[in-house]
Formats: structure tokens, sequence, C-alpha cells
């Protein structure tokens, strides 16, 4: 496939606009071939699962991973997100984003892009604070909150815009 993005291309040499239509190839292929899931409302993390699969074929050359928790050796951790805080955790909240793509083992150098996904029926909105601190603290390029429609919603998939669940965090 010609569209996809490649790893001859270094991150800063990529647009926005590429990088934001492969997350929605990625996200239709999902709808397409993994519709099942969102009609009967799976757990999140299945769904997550899924659309890192696609990416994985838009982002060859980069490492694609769920639930990522290091920072090279070290536990990947935000100052910032205020959130309950684990009685071990005492360098800030540790942290697992739903989807990274990246290059492994070479630091914050090479944090590419950050996903957070939520099914419309959550209404918690804390994973946007959280990718904006990403951003800030972890240095990600790019930061995405993306919803997808679940049970009922995803029945009447067809007439909304899918465009508005992909959300690019600045």
């Amino acid at each position: 496939m010609a569209n996809r993005l490649s790893i001859q291309k270094e991150p800063e040499s990529l647009s926005g606009k590429d990088i934001r239509k492969s997350i929605e190839r990625a996200y239709q292929m999902l709808i397409e071939k993994d519709g099942y899931l969102l009609k009967v409302d799976v757990n999140e993390r299945s769904i997550t699962h899924r659309l890192a699969i696609y990416l994985e074929s838009e982002f060859s050359g980069y490492d694609v991973d769920c639930e990522y928790n290091r920072d090279g050796f070290d536990p990947k951790r935000l100052i910032s997100f205020k959130k309950k805080i684990d009685f071990d955790d005492t360098n800030g909240t540790t942290v697992y984003p739903d989807i990274i793509i990246h290059q492994r083992g070479r630091g914050k150098r090479d944090n590419f892009i950050v996903i957070e996904v939520k099914k419309l029926s959550n209404t918690d909105n804390s994973d946007k604070e959280k990718l904006a601190i990403y951003k800030k603290e972890l240095f990600y390029k790019y930061a995405y909150f993306v919803r997808f429609p679940i049970g009922e919603d995803f029945k009447n998939y067809k007439s909304l815009p899918f465009e508005e669940f992909i959300e690019e965090m600045r």
C-alpha cells in the first residue's frame, strides 16, 4: 500500500496530516474487520489491541505497543498527572498508555505517537489531560484521543462522522 508511512522517513519529516490519515485508516480497518467486538461491547483493551495491530501496518518500521510502561529501563511516569497514586509509586504516577508508536530502547527522543482509546459510553475525559502531559513530560510528538462507538451506537455507525472520534491533542 503506497500510503503507508515508512521508517525511511524520520518522524520530523512526516506531516501531521499523513499521520492522522494513517490513524484513520487503522480505525476504519478495525471497524470493517472487527466490528463484532464493538457490536457486543468487549473490553476496551481488546479494542485497543486490535487497533494497534492495524497501526503496525500503517507505521512499518516503528514499534507499536499497548500498555507499554517503560521509559528505557525505568517505569514510565507522569509527575503532573493528578490521580490516586499507588502506595509504592513515590516518584509520580506510573502510567500505561493504551498505544504508543515509538522505537523501543531509544529513550524519550523517539517517543513519536501516544494514543488513548475510549468507548463512546465512557464519559471520563481524564485521558485528554494525560495526553497533554505525555507530550509535555515524555516528549511525544503527537497525541490522539480516539473513541469507538459500541453496542447501539455501533449499529448506527454508518451515519456517524468517524473523523470526530479521532481527536489530536495539541
